[in-house]
């Protein structure tokens, strides 16, 4: 996730209830009987990522999906050009080649984390799939010579479902001693400056330390499908205050309900902060209706992965 380029349309509109969607590992549309006129005046907006499992050329390839719950579970793939062979180079972004984001798909056990590239092509790494449902994998990275992707695919694991409702939109979020507030207001299809800013037992954290080359690496994923956004942080690690406050700069492409997860890392270890968001369209007066400053519904303990 690019600290310029991982949310790239990002962070902030997040969720109230939620329905939760059907898995689809990639968007697929039915072919037109006819070709649609085009209208060389009329853009075409871009689709957030992380809705196909193919895309300019690349296929995020599961290796075969898992069956049965483990907290350890070892899961496996690779990255696929037009041909068919596995991608072996990659730029580094955000201090790694690739990131993985895995969460299911009522926003339960988010987990970040950076699997590891063999000789053959293939990534692997551990995740935690204590929890039956499906889930939504995101691949990050950036290809040689290529651009930024975001490509998806679903993994089901077998057992009891237990779908939660997507908690209540809210301001804050709690995690351990810390915590972490947004202000700001993410309005849909312009880029919103919002700031999250961290305390700890009522003290502001002004030392925060750098993780994966920010001060905050933030996702969001729009909650009707799954969408995910890149989001950009503002402000460079030894330049800028270490906290309390993190900058970011967020594209909704809609309006709607959001989820928002936040990592962050202090005294060496990184936390991740989740929010539910709701992005607004404009009322008559030209401003989105406020985010709300209930205190947040207790949605487990997420899962890290770092």
């Amino acid at each position: 996730m690019n600290a310029t380029g991982k949310f790239a349309g990002f962070t902030l509109g997040l969720v109230a209830v939620f329905g939760i969607a059907a898995g689809v590992g990639a968007l697929v549309g039915p072919e037109p009987s006819e070709p649609a006129e085009h209208d060389e005046h009329s853009a075409t907006p871009e689709l957030p990522g992380g809705l196909l499992a193919s895309d300019q050329g690349y296929t995020l390839a599961l290796d075969k999906p898992n069956t049965t719950t483990a907290p350890q579970s070892p899961t496996s793939f690779r990255i696929l050009d037009a041909n068919g062979a596995p991608v072996m180079k990659y730029v580094n972004s955000h201090d790694k080649d690739l990131h993985l984001i895995v969460v299911r798909r009522d926003m339960v056990g988010f987990q970040h984390v950076h699997p590891v590239l063999d000789p053959a092509g293939t990534w692997t790494v551990p995740l935690n799939l204590s929890r039956a449902g499906d889930y939504r994998v995101y691949a990050d990275f950036t290809p040689e010579g290529g651009s930024n992707l975001t490509l998806g695919a679903d993994l089901r694991v077998a057992g009891n479902y237990d779908v939660q409702a997507l908690p209540a939109p809210s301001a804050t979020a709690q995690v351990d001693e810390y915590t972490v507030t947004l202000n700001g207001t993410v309005a849909p299809g312009t880029a919103s400056k919002v700031t999250l800013s961290v305390s700890r037992n009522g003290t502001p954290v002004t030392d925060l330390q750098p993780y994966l080359g920010a001060y905050g690496h933030l996702v969001a994923l729009r909650a009707a499908d799954l969408a995910y956004l890149h989001v950009h942080p503002e402000g460079t690690p030894g330049i800028t205050p270490a906290g309390p406050g993190i900058d970011f700069v967020v594209n909704a492409p809609s309006a709607g309900d959001y989820r928002l997860f936040l990592d962050f890392q202090h005294q060496g270890v990184v936390r991740t902060a989740e929010f539910t968001v709701k992005v607004a369209t404009p009322n008559a007066t030209g401003a989105s209706d406020p985010v709300p400053t209930s205190a947040p519904a207790d949605h487990g303990t997420p899962d890290h992965g770092h």
